[in-house]
């Protein structure tokens, strides 16, 4: 009873800063809520005083995304850093130019790929959002081998995308079925009652496990999905393999359109928390 009390808690409780400082305990086990039937197998509190290496790796980039993004993606200090027990990442209007060329804004995209990778659990990401026209943050997993073929034959999990324009709503979204163009997806949304995501910290919780994805915001389900296909095997593929995760936070691109008059600059995504429980 005490277990499920502390995670009931944890669950709804919602203030608007991260932790003040770094913990004088251990950052990674110390006073961690898990929820009945899980243990925690993986997590980052952020408490240190820079971004773990052995954690997580920023992709440099100014692909974009294949969204039509705009950012360069950078390993720079300016585009992400832990901060007072989070993580930023900062995306900013600046011109910058690397080795796939200039780009007018800059942001990072950090990733768990070869480091850290699961089938199945539930994933618990404390974090606030940015807003304005034309940005967009995602929590996001991707598979760590495409077994099934490349995208979205080997599916894609959306924790949390949001548009910047829609403060108050989030996405929750499953790529899955041929490689592209032959892809499908289906998801839903959530939309606050009052506020935006922008306004405090929220919690984007996901479960997942052999016939059944469900999400969660703050604790509260808003949808399940049991349904779901790739070409090239059977169910429950393509969500039966190892994923790796991502926190981005893009500038522009096809799905939120690009920044506009309004767009203030720099915008951050802050992130208190990476959890990851599986089943006992």
């Amino acid at each position: 009873m005490k277990v499920w009390i502390a995670w009931f808690l944890a669950g709804i409780l919602i203030v608007s800063a991260c932790k003040s400082g770094n913990s004088s305990t251990d950052p990674e086990g110390a006073q961690i809520p898990v929820p009945p039937g899980y243990r925690l197998v993986w997590n980052d509190e952020f408490d240190l005083s820079y971004i773990q290496p052995g954690k997580w790796e920023h992709e440099v980039n100014a692909k974009g995304g294949g969204n039509n993004e705009l950012q360069y993606y950078t390993d720079r200090a300016e585009n992400s850093h832990v901060k007072e027990g989070c993580l930023v990442i900062r995306a900013d209007r600046e011109t910058y130019t690397g080795n796939e060329g200039t780009r007018e804004y800059t942001s990072a995209r950090l990733r768990t790929k070869g480091k850290a990778e699961w089938k199945y659990g539930r994933f618990d990401i404390r974090a606030k959002m940015p807003a304005g026209q034309g940005i967009w943050p995602a929590i996001w997993m991707m598979p760590a081998g495409n077994v099934y073929g490349g995208w979205a034959a080997s599916g894609e999990i959306d924790i949390m995308e949001y548009l910047g324009h829609e403060p108050n709503k989030v996405y929750g979204t499953l790529h899955y079925g041929g490689s592209w163009p032959q892809n499908v997806y289906s998801g839903d949304n959530f939309v606050l009652n009052a506020g935006g995501f922008n306004d405090a910290f929220h919690t984007f919780s996901l479960t997942w496990d052999s016939t059944s994805i469900s999400w969660f915001v703050d604790d509260s389900l808003y949808q399940t999905q049991t349904r779901w296909y790739t070409a090239q095997g059977d169910f429950p593929a393509p969500f039966d393999q190892p994923f790796y995760m991502i926190l981005n936070l893009a500038v522009g691109g096809n799905w939120p359109g690009n920044p506009d008059a309004t767009t203030e600059f720099p915008q951050e995504m802050q992130v208190d928390y990476v959890r990851v429980f599986q089943k006992e």
